[in-house]
This record gives structure tokens, C-alpha cells and sequence, in this order.
């Protein structure tokens, strides 16, 4: 069964009679998010090693955010999304689960890095757009 959508759960759980009814016919607990891009490791078939190299991440701190040891800035987090071709809302989980900002349309740089996401850019397609815009890269 697919998980239901944010809005889905809280029209529900506005609509509830409790909260313990709520809670009980629910899992909440967000993923970290080493455990959420392991997960997306294994769901999407990626060598960990092969993500950080795409990324352009240095291999002992990418190392240290896939086994928690670190915590990424936003930008290290959009690195990542890039290099294993993460939608959109994979990535605003994964943003979420850093505890940054997710990406927000009305954000001029953000909505430049949500229109590569969407259509499947590279990290230096993306880097390219965003300089092109005058807007800061991601690396």
C-alpha cells in the first residue's frame, strides 16, 4: 500500500475522534537521514562509494553522513539528492531528515534546482542553471 500523502494524513488526523486512534493506526517516526539515503541506496541499487564521487563529496565526510556521523549543510544534502537522481520528493525528505529547509518554489534558487530535479539533471547541469541565473552554485 502507498504512503499516504501529508495532506491525506492530516485531513485524517484533524478528522479524528482521538489522538490515540491516530497515533495507534500510525507509524510517524521520520527516518534520520542516514538511515533514509541507505534506504534509497539499497531501493535505487547505488554503491555508496560511487554516490560520494558524484557528489563531489570528500570520501571521509561522505562516509561519516551516510553513517550519521556528520551532519550536511543543505547544499551537501542537494549534492547527494544530484548524484543518485532523487525526485523531488525524495529530496525534500531527505532535506527534511537533515533538519534543513526543504526546496520552496517561490524561491528563486530553489525553484532553478526543482526544475532540474524534475527533468533529471546532473550536479553540474544544475550547478551550470544556477550560474547562468546569477545564483549561488551548489559546489
Amino acid at each position: 500500500m502507498a504512503e499516504p500523502l501529508t495532506e491525506e494524513l492530516l485531513d485524517e488526523l484533524l478528522e479524528a475522534p482521538s489522538i490515540d486512534g491516530f497515533l495507534g493506526a500510525h507509524a510517524l517516526d521520520a527516518p534520520n537521514l542516514s538511515d533514509y539515503l541507505n534506504m534509497l541506496l539499497v531501493k535505487k541499487h547505488l554503491a555508496r562509494a560511487e554516490v560520494v564521487h558524484m557528489a563531489n563529496l570528500n570520501e571521509t565526510f561522505g562516509y561519516q553522513i551516510f553513517t550519521g556521523a556528520r551532519n550536511p549543510s543543505r547544499d551537501k544534502v542537494l549534492q547527494i539528492a544530484f548524484s543518485m537522481a532523487l525526485t523531488l520528493r525524495e529530496t525534500n525528505r531527505a532535506l527534511e531528515a537533515a533538519g534543513v529547509s526543504s526546496l520552496y518554489s517561490k524561491d528563486r534558487r530553489d525553484a532553478i534546482i526543482i526544475f532540474c530535479l524534475d527533468r533529471g539533471c546532473s550536479l553540474q547541469k544544475v550547478n551550470e542553471e544556477l550560474y547562468r541565473f546569477g545564483e549561488r552554485t551548489i559546489c
